[in-house]
This record gives C-alpha cells, structure tokens and sequence, in this order.
C-alpha cells in the first residue's frame, strides 16, 4: 500500500450570480464544492464574515474534520484491540483568536464520549484515545492544540 494519498476537489464561487466584489460588504460568499462521486457541498463564510449561517463555513468543516478523524482512528484501534463500541458521539469545539495581528485557531477541544458493550474493558478503551490521537493524520497537520476530554461508558444492554 502506498504511503501516498491524494484528494482533489473543485470549488466554484457560486455568488458571482449575486454581483461582483464591488466592496468588502456586498458580494455573496456562497461556494460550491465538487468531489468526484460526492454530493455537492454548498458553503459560505461564518456568519461573522458577512456569510450565510445556514450552510457550512471552512471553519466547522476544520473542527469536524479533527473530530470524526479522531472519531475513525479511535475505531479502527479499537477494532484491532476487539473492544466492544456501541455507541461514539463527540462535541467538540474551536476557538479562534487573534494572535500577532491574525485570526487563526488556537486550539480545538474534542469532547467524545463512547459507549462500550457489556463486559468490555473501560480501561483500555480511555487509553485508546490518546493512540486515536496521535493516529488521526488531520491532528498531526495542524499547527495549534487539538486535545481530547474522553468519557467511557459502559452500556447497560
């Protein structure tokens, strides 16, 4: 298998429909992306940046990115250990500040909590959040703090 990995899309300025960028408060902000195979994904800039809150901005797609990243590493490692996931749901959060003149994120909080099948070992599973961590190929290629607060329940079915 190679160590290589490749992804393409095609992003489109969908606003120029709306009127070009005459000045910073008029133009539309709303994209389109197009991955071969994929549904089309419609964007904007946050709502803070003039965009349309309805529809996804390069920032939650950054924070989900870091979240069901770590979410998949997590259960392919607990796959491989044969521990028992029933259930995985993560609410995670970033933050964005200024720093030396620029916006840019800061750190991102992962908050998962994962219910494991009866008789499985809470231990190992917590422990498995850390090696999730440093699996997760997006954490890695980050430049801020991405850090997890895990929760490991047990299922009482």
């Amino acid at each position: 298998m190679s160590h290589k990995h490749e992804f393409d899309c095609r992003l489109v300025w969908a606003g120029a429909r709306k009127g070009p960028t005459l000045d910073y408060a008029s133009y539309s902000r709303d994209l389109t992306v197009d991955i071969a195979g994929k549904s089309q994904l419609r964007m904007s800039a946050d709502q803070a940046f003039r965009g349309d809150a309805s529809l996804w901005n390069p920032e939650d797609m950054l924070v989900a990115s870091l979240s069901s990243c770590h979410c998949l590493s997590y259960l392919a490692l607990a796959g491989r250990a044969r521990i028992a996931v029933v259930a995985y749901e993560d609410h995670a959060h970033g933050t964005m500040d200024l720093v030396d003149g620029v916006i840019r994120f800061t750190h991102v909080l992962l908050r998962p909590r994962v219910t494991l099948a009866p008789g499985s070992d809470r231990g190992r599973a917590l422990a498995l959040h850390e090696a999730a961590h440093h699996e997760c190929f997006i954490a890695r290629s980050v430049n801020f703090p991405v850090d997890h607060e895990a929760e490991v329940l047990a299922s009482s079915a």
